[in-house]
């Protein structure tokens, strides 16, 4: 049965292996999810598991539908009922609805977003400063993804002591608040499986067959769960790939390949090497740019499509040059090889690098789309009003209440929140409703109650007409009074320049705009409009990005798992590529510190290898003489991984083939260009 299902002799291995803890070394292209969809059916299919006893852990709501659409099609539909298949995160929030007692939660515990626990850190600190607000933020998740409490820290620095004494006092006002934020999702359930015996033999019971992808992206929270839920059994397959851990950052650690070997001593480690993307020429460059790099497992990507095109690097004079040459190359092979714009890819090391290709990419009529960048719907300024309706809606909501009643400031401070938290937990009150409860004048002082009720009563009297029929209450109509209420236009001129106050107000124009015209069209109640609204959003997004033939424009982080027939990698120099200015993710670079700097390297060349793998058939890469970074020009040299891939057969050295023409003349070349003259 498994040998027609066309899987090489390494993948059925995979497959095929149930006889205890299983790591499947997957390089770049090699079908990994195929071997883990497989390995779900033949469990099921072959092996008599009940659905219900699988789960499958991804790190991406689109990486689970993709499994389980391909589930769909090997398993019948009456076989795969109770299959689990979604990202650790939303496991860990069913593991929490299902024991929240257990942890003194409410089973109707609210999770807080990034900005709301930003909003009650900054609280803490006493500050306005943005940048140590999102320094003690990342702090606190990395404490938390390394399963340390505020007792296990020992400050090094003042700053380290005072990021541990907000620790403290945020872990108390989110269960003040019976909430949790993202990181909790995980550590959580750890924290209750390896106190409470009945709990984790619950678990492990339930679970027979665990699958984890992308395991060189878990942390050490991620490890430790995995470890709780195999428990005595250890029935698991992790598949992941230590040369595309990336995520350093953001707390994953790449050691947690090597600890499966240490903890685990009869582990199964099968390497899928065969790749089914990338032609040789571009796998070649790969395997000599990862080699650099001390491997866990060696392994050596080889594939079967031919040699392949020579990978071409082009040296630029700038920026301007290198997107309008891009774009002008694009166009043309376009034309000439008959290809889709959503053929090509554009691969950068940071968001800011988009702006100048954009720029060039409307001037040549070539239409795009930004694939990693932030959503419209993911920007602060949105997020606030959608917090207004979202509460106008459902009064439960207690993150939209914390978000409505502190943006803007309202005379409602932390401890005000706190001791309103507080009371509701004891009482099974949502947070609004316990702003009415009698006795809550015993807890909060009048002084502090009068600027809370007045904003609940203004919640009120909007709910109230919510409701309503469209002939009698438009929406519309309530849309402009809440905006009036709210004075949302004064609040972003209190805390921001001009120039970012105009560009997020005029984002909120463009919200409300869209809100109005879609309750025209579809004859909504504003409750309706509410309640609908994710959804639209959702999938007005998704229906955007399957129609639309566009070149994808993407950072190299956010490119992984994607692959492209015609790659072009820009900004391929020191200094960008490798990334190690005081504007990358892991701040400041400290030569002295040899070690750290050392691991810095190798994680970028990391990046350099996903960036390369995402190539089918051809791979272009540009790198500027000269960039401008804020007022300055800034002299650059070819990155050190572009002399790693090796220049020999295999690559090819170009220059600017459109240097010192005007763009009269450029535009010109491009004409001759794609009429093949």
């Amino acid at each position: 049965m498994i040998e027609s299902l066309g899987l090489n002799q390494s993948q059925q291995e995979a497959v095929l292996y149930l006889d205890g803890p299983c790591l499947v070394l997957a390089g770049a292209g090699s079908g990994k999810t195929r071997v883990i969809t497989q390995k779900i059916a033949y469990l099921i299919n072959q092996c008599g598991y009940d659905a219900r006893s699988i789960v499958a852990l991804t790190f991406t709501n689109k990486a689970a539908k993709e499994m389980v659409e391909r589930i769909s099609h090997i398993v019948e539909k009456k076989n795969s009922k109770g299959l689990t298949v979604c990202t650790f995160h939303s496991l860990g929030v069913r593991f929490l609805r299902q024991e929240a007692k257990h942890i003194g939660l409410k089973d109707t515990f609210s999770i807080l977003d990034a900005h709301d626990a930003g909003q009650i850190i900054q609280e803490m600190l006493a500050t306005t400063d943005r940048g140590r607000i999102k320094t003690v933020q990342q702090q606190i998740s990395l404490w938390k993804n390394d399963l340390l409490e505020p007792d296990d820290i020992v400050p090094t620095t003042p700053d380290e002591k005072d990021a541990q004494r907000v620790y403290r006092n945020y872990n108390a006002t989110l269960k003040a608040y019976q909430a949790v934020d993202f990181d909790d999702l995980i550590r959580l359930p750890v924290l209750l499986m390896r106190e409470n015996e009945e709990v984790r033999d619950r678990w492990q019971k339930r679970i027979k067959y665990l699958l984890v992808d992308e395991y060189q992206d878990t942390n050490v929270c991620q490890y430790e769960w995995v470890k709780l839920l195999t428990g005595w059994h250890q029935k698991f397959t992790a598949v992941g790939d230590d040369d595309q851990a990336i995520y350093a950052w953001r707390g994953a650690t790449i050691e947690n390949l090597a600890k499966l070997t240490k903890d685990y001593s009869n582990l199964k480690v099968i390497k899928l090497e065969q790749n089914y993307r990338s032609v040789e020429t571009i796998l070649n460059a790969a395997n000599k740019v990862i080699s650099n790099n001390p491997n866990l497992f060696q392994k050596t990507l080889w594939s079967t499509l031919g040699k392949g095109s020579k990978i071409q690097i082009i040296s630029m004079d700038n920026e301007e040059a290198e997107a309008e040459t891009i774009g002008m190359r694009i166009s043309a092979d376009h034309f000439n090889k008959k290809a889709q714009w959503k053929d090509f890819a554009v691969l950068y090391r940071g968001n800011h690098q988009a702006k100048v290709i954009e720029q060039a990419f409307r001037q040549l009529h070539i239409p795009y789309s930004i694939s990693g960048g932030q959503s419209f719907f993911d920007r602060a300024e949105i997020r606030d009003i959608l917090a207004y309706m979202r509460l106008i809606a459902n009064d439960q909501d207690d993150p939209a209440f914390i978000r409505a009643v502190t943006t803007p400031k309202r005379g409602v401070g932390q401890t005000t929140l706190q001791q309103l938290g507080e009371f509701a937990a004891s009482n099974q009150l949502s947070l609004f409703e316990a702003i009415f409860a009698l006795e809550i004048n015993e807890v909060i002082a009048e002084r502090q109650l009068k600027p809370l009720m007045v904003f609940a009563q203004f919640i009120q009297r909007i709910q109230d007409r919510a409701h309503k029929p469209v002939h009698q209450q438009s929406p519309n109509e309530l849309l402009d009074e809440m905006m009036s209420y709210i004075r949302y236009e004064d609040y972003l001129y209190d805390h921001h320049d001009e120039r970012a106050a105009l560009s997020r107000w005029q984002n909120v124009l463009d919200l409300l705009e869209w809100l109005k015209r879609k309750a025209q069209e579809d004859d909504m109640r504003f409750i309706d409009l509410v309640q609908h609204i994710a959804l639209i959003t959702m999938l007005e997004r998704n229906e955007q990005e399957q129609e639309q033939d566009a070149v994808t424009l993407t950072t190299l982080h956010a490119s992984k798992g994607l692959e492209f027939p015609y790659v072009y990698m820009v900004g391929v120099e020191e200094g960008l590529l490798p990334h190690m200015g005081k504007e990358d993710e892991y701040g400041d670079t400290n030569k002295d510190n040899e070690e750290l700097y050392v691991q810095r390297i190798q994680e970028e060349r990391r990046l350099m290898y996903v960036g390369i793998t995402r190539a089918q058939y051809e791979l272009t890469l540009s790198w500027c003489k000269k960039r401008r970074r804020a007022r300055e020009e800034l002299i650059r040299e070819p990155s050190r991984f572009i002399s790693e891939m090796g220049i020999d057969s295999g690559s090819q050295t170009i220059q600017d083939p459109f240097k010192d023409m005007s763009p009269k003349e450029r535009l010109a070349q491009l004409k001759q260009m794609l009429t093949g003259g």
